[in-house]
């Protein structure tokens, strides 16, 4: 974890800390990263409410209540599945903000289509939902590190934006 990461955890938990909200995560490309980034900062069990690792298509439905129809139109890389993942974390628990994120992390497993390095991550803050898709470049690691930063960034911009 770089000092980026921990910046952006300690910045997230500080917004979140103030208002009195929690957060919870559910990931699948990023292994847990994004709660563990969150984790790291001393407190977090304040603002930290749980984090889910749904690997699998069938981990998202059976976890995250991911509906299989979803994921066959529009495959575990999507805006679709990262919305419904923000959807699904929520529903499990009493945090009020999600982040969420899907990609190909690499080497392999990338199309044409969906190439490697394309990441979706979605943020929900109660009825608010936004998602991006970003297209990283470097080896798994690097695409990684980017995605747990972007899942940070973000959902900083939607507690900061006065929602």
């Amino acid at each position: 974890m770089n000092d980026e990461i921990k910046s952006l955890a300690a910045r997230l938990g500080a917004v979140l800390n103030k208002r009195g909200l929690k957060v919870t995560t559910a990931e699948s490309c990023t292994g847990g990263g994004v709660a563990y980034a969150i984790t790291s900062v001393a407190g977090s069990s304040n603002w930290f409410e749980e984090g889910v690792i749904t690997y699998s298509n069938e981990a998202k439905q059976s976890r995250l209540q991911v509906a299989s129809t979803t994921l066959m139109q529009h495959g575990a890389v999507s805006e679709e599945v990262v919305k419904e993942m923000t959807l699904g974390a929520l529903q499990c628990g009493q945090a009020q903000l999600a982040i969420a994120v899907s990609g190909i992390a690499g080497p392999g497993g990338g199309t044409a289509e969906k190439p490697v390095g394309l990441v979706w991550v979605a943020w929900r803050f109660r009825e608010v939902v936004v998602a991006r898709s970003f297209h990283f470049s470097g080896d798994r690691e690097q695409v990684r590190l980017q995605s747990i930063a972007e899942g940070l960034r973000g959902a900083i911009e939607m507690m900061e934006s006065n929602l």
